[in-house]
């Protein structure tokens, strides 16, 4: 069996891959071939198993990760790291912040909406009780409030080359968000996503926000469901499908994923998959799956 080792930084210090090699070899993987992902900032080692050697990918790529703490890295098995799904989280995942909490600051509410926000994302409080609790602080709001935030929003470092070189290489990508379709729409057509899923924030006759969602919402469950529901229609198994995103409600997904990653995440999340990306920018889910710069479509 191969195993790919991609380690990447910004930038990456003198001397990694030697790190790198070193506590492969002492987990049975032997050096193959090197290749440099992205000048200064990606690179990949494949190591091959010796003896066929049984290896403890998990323990090898802990072990990495503390010898090398300031770098985003993934052990991952060679075959089959070009995904042929993606499901992405928006909010603080392919955009910056949270956009509720931005809805909340146009009526003063700002501090009330992102206190509970941080404790959803972190797994502390039930999500559909909290998204109804911080959409009820909404109400009132001119909806169009929701598409000024949609067209000011600022997306993360990576996310348009992420969609879009995954698209020309065949996957199918998806935008799935506990956030509000008004802004998934209008993200969805700025980065490429093939579809987006998100709730619907009820508005009256108005053109105010009633303080309600309408049901069923979209939820940790629903972003499973639907990340089967994709991999199922591209005919792949979730062995195929890469699922990023970074709070509480996407560990379902990201769990079920054959690549899993946590962005930028909170602690339950991070738990739930040995890939991370902490240090870097999106563009490293796409060293992750062997990509190089040459490849990559901004």
């Amino acid at each position: 069996m191969r195993v790919a080792l991609v380690i990447a930084g910004a930038p990456l210090p003198a001397g990694v891959e030697q790190t790198g090699a070193d506590i492969a070899g002492a987990f049975g993987l032997s050096v193959v071939s090197a290749a440099i992902l992205s000048p200064d900032r990606g690179v990949e080692l494949i190591f091959e198993t010796v003896d066929e050697a049984v290896v403890d990918i998990d323990a090898a790529c802990e072990a990495m990760r503390k010898a090398l703490p300031d770098l985003d890295l993934a052990l991952l098995p060679e075959a089959g790291r070009r995904k042929r799904v993606l499901c992405a989280d928006m909010d603080a995942t392919m955009v910056v912040g949270e956009t509720i909490d931005e809805l909340a600051a146009a009526l003063g509410k700002a501090d009330a909406v992102s206190a509970i926000t941080e404790r959803a994302m972190r797994g502390e409080l039930d999500f559909e009780e909290a998204l109804d609790e911080r959409v009820a602080m909404l109400a009132g709001l001119e909806a169009r409030v929701i598409d000024d935030v949609a067209h000011g929003l600022t997306y993360s470092t990576g996310a348009r080359a992420l969609v879009r070189t995954m698209k020309a290489h065949g996957a199918r990508c998806v935008l799935v968000s506990g956030g509000f379709d008004r802004v998934t729409g209008v993200v969805r057509e700025a980065l490429g996503f093939d579809l987006d899923r998100a709730n619907h924030l009820e508005v009256g006759g108005d053109g105010k926000l009633s303080g309600k969602t309408r049901k069923p919402i979209v939820d940790s469950a629903f972003k499973r469901a639907l990340l089967t529901e994709t991999a199922a229609g591209q005919g792949v198994d979730l062995d195929d499908c890469l699922a990023i995103g970074d709070g509480a409600n996407d560990l379902p997904m990201v769990e079920a994923a054959g690549l899993g990653i946590a962005y930028q995440a909170k602690p339950a999340l991070r738990a739930a998959t040995p890939y991370h990306i902490t240090h870097t920018d999106l563009r490293t889910a796409l060293y992750f799956q062997g990509y190089s710069d040459a490849e990559i479509v901004e």
